[in-house]
């Protein structure tokens, strides 16, 4: 098992690091089980302090940390110092709004024959982060710092090109104060991840990834009976129907399409055009695409980078040619580039069948599949029919199709004119085979929680009485 930076500019592998032995992994959760004795007797007040302190490190140290994790994965620089921005303000998020969060949740004490009754959230233990590599840092602080906030303590098993973000983040919340162990990197490959879940201390765990990952962690924590939170990637729809500002829906497109080099599980996959106005589309689109400047990400005016690896790149490659073999058409892009580095042309392909690998499959680089369909129901047919239902984009003026589109878009989201994105504030997650869970706003926090019931009455002969008893 190789853990290294590989730079995917050039394929040069930079660094590479020793999996961690089975003795040193047992070491590292019973300092993660032993933090979370700790953390969990200490006060929200405390905790956001530390989580304030990790968001002055993430700020102050922002340039370097962003130039590590392009180098690692070949996000614009741009990009990551945004994104080494953006975990920041989780963390100031959640250290405002953890004891709002976790406050006691009054019941009706007179329904339940009580004196007093109410909700109590409490931490569960050590949670078990297995993370991807294409937002190294933010995916696994939405995860981070509501589960320490909470009292929880983290483990994580980052992608195994990208070990030095991952040590990175361990060393933010070490320096920040949380207690030795409260947030633990473990350098190991994917064949370990049986063994920690499977292990006592290990209380739930979280995946973002790919569909087969999200299956055998679910299986794992099935036989263990733990928690498990899943997000396992999309193919979201964008929707553009004849009342929309087409040209503004082309702009936003193109980023929705080639953010994070087309890297992302909520990036807009498969552009659905009202025949109305899909001509004036197609055309917008594809210029603003082939209009993109591929090159080295550290450049401040290059808008795509490398794909992460050679496999990745490979993989997008074939359902390309996968789809123009069977009859597709290219309007701008597709062909892979030769020399160094895993580079891939901003792509938009259209006449999409339902036997092109390109119709039901995720495409993880920047190219955009073009749908024409001809009516609202159509719309809602083809945006539907996918396995996945993570994000969703709908583009329309009219009041009445915007509320259709929010009732009827089968995903975790959906997105009206603007494009889809994560903020601490709103839950984020999907359904069908995007997962299950959330991550994000209260809900996030409290997915790791015991959300305890308690009971309080007058000591007289009511507690258990009447028909209420299971």
């Amino acid at each position: 098992m190789s853990i290294a930076t590989t730079d995917p500019r050039s394929g040069q592998v930079l660094k590479t690091y020793e999996a961690m032995s089975d003795a040193q992994v047992d070491e590292a959760i019973e300092r993660t089980h032993l933090a979370y004795r700790d953390l969990r007797s200490t006060t929200i007040a405390q905790r956001g302090r530390w989580l304030t302190a990790a968001a002055d490190l993430l700020e102050a140290e922002r340039d370097e940390i962003a130039r590590l994790m392009t180098t690692e994965m070949g996000k614009t620089l741009a990009a990551s110092k945004a994104e080494v921005t953006k975990c920041a303000s989780a963390c100031r998020f959640y250290a405002r709004h953890a004891a709002e969060f976790l406050a006691d949740r009054p019941a009706d004490a007179s329904a339940v024959s009580a004196t007093r009754a109410f909700v109590r959230y409490q931490p569960i233990g050590p949670v078990l982060a297995v993370m991807p590599w294409n937002f190294p840092l933010w995916q696994v602080v939405r995860f981070a710092a509501p589960a320490l906030m909470a009292g929880n303590t983290g483990l994580l098993k980052h992608a195994s090109n990208v070990p030095q973000t991952a040590l990175t983040l361990e060393s933010v919340f070490r320096r920040a104060g949380f207690p030795e162990g409260a947030f633990t990197a473990l350098l190991v490959g994917s064949d370990a991840v049986d063994r920690i879940l499977s292990d006592p201390r290990v209380r739930a765990a979280t995946l973002t990834g790919s569909e087969p990952a999200g299956r055998s962690i679910a299986q794992i924590a099935g036989r263990e009976l733990k928690k498990t939170v899943l997000e396992l990637g999309g193919s979201d729809p964008f929707v553009v129907m004849p009342s929309a500002d087409v040209d503004l829906a082309a702009e936003v497109a193109t980023t929705a399409r080639c953010q994070n080099n087309g890297q992302s599980c909520i990036a807009a996959k498969r552009f659905i055009v009202h025949t109305d106005v899909y001509e004036a589309f197609a055309e917008a689109f594809a210029h603003r695409m082939s209009a993109l400047r591929v090159g080295d990400p550290m450049d401040d005016d290059t808008d795509v980078g490398p794909l992460a690896s050679e496999r990745g790149r490979d993989e997008v490659d074939a359902q390309v040619r996968d789809a123009v073999d069977r009859g597709a058409t290219v309007l701008c892009g597709g062909e892979k580039p030769t020399g160094d580095g895993w580079f891939y042309p901003p792509t938009v392909v259209t006449d999409l069948r339902p036997d092109m690998r390109m119709w039901s499959e995720e495409v993880f680089g920047p190219v955009a599949g073009l749908y024409r369909v001809s009516s609202y129901d159509e719309a809602i047919e083809v945006a539907n029919g996918t396995p996945y239902g993570l994000g969703s984009n709908a583009w329309t003026r009219d009041p009445q199709e915007q509320e259709r589109f929010a009732t009827d878009l089968d995903a975790g989201a959906v997105f009206v004119n603007g494009m889809t994105t994560s903020y601490p504030e709103l839950p984020f997650g999907g359904v069908k085979n995007s997962g299950y869970g959330r991550e994000l706003s209260a809900q996030g926090m409290h997915e790791f929680c015991n959300v305890k019931t308690v009971w309080v009455g007058e000591g007289a002969a009511t507690a258990g009485a009447g028909a209420h008893a299971e």
